[in-house]
């Protein structure tokens, strides 16, 4: 394709993109961050290294249609390769480079850098940032990946959604169940140092939405627990006015809501608590029991022992 068509291209996909940010009243700069992503995804579905990447956060809300699923400018993944950051380098040039059919983005490999991130927990990851251009707009990227963690009962295959007519990206995400065991195990271990707010929105927003088998989610649960070396709380801070009431917490909760588009997004953590506290606490209590978790949460609850 020569230039002037890249150029006519990328032109065309940014005026069809204003059209769609006007016809859904989201902001332009928000759609062409998700067009970007969704494009680099495409390029990875299509790569080498499609296996060794699990697709994971909240771009995974918007592969389940969560109605409700915040904004993300991140690309979140579990990483099934070496951690080095000169190979994670190597890799995502790779992955900028590959020949797709047109659909107006360009990365480019030459601004890939890669950094060591440990936040929020022990559990170490890599940062990856460079840029996307469409014609003249630029997208700043930002992939994190972690490892080590484990997926029960297995990663899914996913089509990604796409904002136009270009090929959607195939490849494979994170289950519910292990989305939900991740973010509660970070409840338990952070205790009251807790600020990851968009964690129990999360799980607010997937026990609303979604039916869970409670034999399944136990075994997710009990498997991170276990892989992280956790040990299991049946009564987290995190559920307590000691945590929800803190000032801390009222302020960070607070700075979170307003990220969010207009939803019925509850004004307080401590409005949300009790409905995570009804969702996880049984299953907590079954694990550190050793027991066998049968029951059914259909969305919204409760937990009941039909089939």
């Amino acid at each position: 394709m020569t230039v002037k068509n890249v150029s006519n291209l990328a032109a065309s996909v940014q005026a069809r993109l204003q059209k769609h940010a006007r016809a859904t009243k989201r902001p332009f700069q928000e759609l062409l961050q998700y067009y970007a992503m969704e494009r680099f995804l495409y390029r990875l579905s299509t790569s080498p290294h499609r296996a060794r990447f699990v697709l994971k956060g909240a771009l995974m809300l918007h592969v389940w249609e969560a109605p409700l699923a915040r904004a993300t400018k991140d690309l979140d993944f579990l990483g099934r390769i070496d951690n080095s950051l000169e190979h994670l380098e190597l890799v995502v040039c790779e992955v900028c480079t590959v020949d797709v059919e047109p659909d107006g983005m360009v990365f480019d490999p030459a601004t890939v850098k890669t950094e060591r991130i440990k936040e929020d927990a022990d559990y170490e990851g890599v940062r990856v940032r460079f840029v996307g251009l469409l014609g003249k707009a630029r997208v700043t990227m930002q992939i994190d990946v972690g490892f080590g963690d484990v997926i029960t009962p297995d990663a899914v295959d996913i089509t990604y959604p796409v904002l136009l007519d270009f090929p959607a990206p195939a490849l494979s995400g994170y289950p519910r169940e292990t989305v939900i065991a991740e973010k509660f195990q970070a409840m338990v271990y952070l205790r009251s140092l807790n600020s990851r707010m968009k964690d129990f929105y999360d799980v607010w927003l997937l026990a609303r939405q979604f039916a869970f088998d409670g034999s399944l989610l136990a075994k997710a649960i009990a498997a991170t627990f276990a892989n992280r070396e956790t040990a299991m709380d049946a009564e987290p801070i995190a559920f307590t006015p000691e945590f929800t009431e803190q000032a801390s917490t009222l302020a960070q909760w607070t700075a979170f809501r307003k990220k969010l588009p207009k939803t019925e997004c509850p004004e307080t953590l401590a409005d949300v608590v009790p409905f995570l506290a009804e969702f996880l606490v049984p299953i907590a209590r079954a694990c550190a029991a050793g027991v066998t978790f049968k029951q059914r949460w259909p969305p919204g609850g409760p937990w009941t022992s039909g089939v």
